[in-house]
């Protein structure tokens, strides 16, 4: 099975530079583009998706909680409407952007703790769904490859949305197959063997140790990596070369 790649992109604010876009893209598939409230603006979203456009690479939206100042990495008191509007809202930005430049939106993917509390609490991800649904039912939702993804599956066809299942290779799992808090020691996995290790072992449908020193196998569609500095882009290039040496790229 072929393992898409995908990357957070377009996290710029102003003057102030976030990640290296333009070196990872050319490695990627997939590029969940920031819209605006946990990273990014308007003029960086659209500079992105150009850079996409350019690459080939899928343009998916990346809407997270109104939290620019943490990053979107908190949780926020947000009732199922306002989530379902806020998730709207920003798909619907950056599906303009992709108008603009002559791209389709290819998929959406949740960020950060809007991301981790959707597959926490069912009220919050069906929210999500019907966001998704209301846009364009077409659009693959992004959601996390876990021990157990029958509950997800059931709600998403209840909802009318399809699945795209995303593992990670440079995160630690716990024994549900969900991602070790980043407050935790040994959450982030820094060095290069070991990630691409761990994407080889998620390619191959292979058994990963989670914290609590269970075996777990995922079952994912896409592969997130992230780039944010020169040892990471090294890294996404070695999980790219041994992909495409198993035969697991598109």
């Amino acid at each position: 099975m072929a393992l898409l790649l995908n990357a957070d992109m377009g996290e710029s604010l102003g003057p102030w530079v976030m990640g290296l876009d333009e070196q990872v893209m050319p490695y990627v598939d997939l590029a969940n583009v920031a819209c605006g409230f946990h990273a990014s603006d308007p003029s960086t979203m659209r500079r992105t998706v150009r850079l996409a456009r350019q690459n080939g690479v899928t343009v998916g939206a990346h809407p997270a909680y109104p939290d620019l100042v943490g990053f979107g990495r908190r949780s926020m008191a947000c009732s199922p409407d306002e989530i379902e509007d806020m998730v709207l809202f920003q798909v619907g930005a950056l599906s303009a952007m992709c108008h603009a430049e002559g791209v389709s939106l290819g998929y959406i993917k949740p960020h950060g703790a809007l991301y981790n509390d959707m597959m926490r609490d069912s009220a919050v991800l069906a929210a999500v769904m019907r966001a998704v649904a209301s846009f364009d039912a077409r659009l693959p939702l992004m959601v996390m490859a876990t021990r157990d993804p029958g509950p997800t599956r059931e709600l998403a066809e209840r909802e009318g949305v399809r699945l795209w299942f995303e593992a990670f290779a440079d995160r630690a799992y716990d024994g549900e197959g969900r991602l070790v808090s980043r407050r935790e020691p040994g959450a982030v996995h820094h060095d290069e063997a070991t990630i691409v290790d761990q994407a080889r072992r998620i390619a191959l449908r292979e058994a990963l140790h989670a914290s609590d020193g269970s075996e777990l196998v995922l079952e994912a569609d896409t592969l997130c990596v992230h780039g944010d500095n020169p040892e990471s882009v090294a890294a996404i290039q070695s999980i790219r070369e041994t992909l495409a040496r198993l035969g697991a790229t598109p």
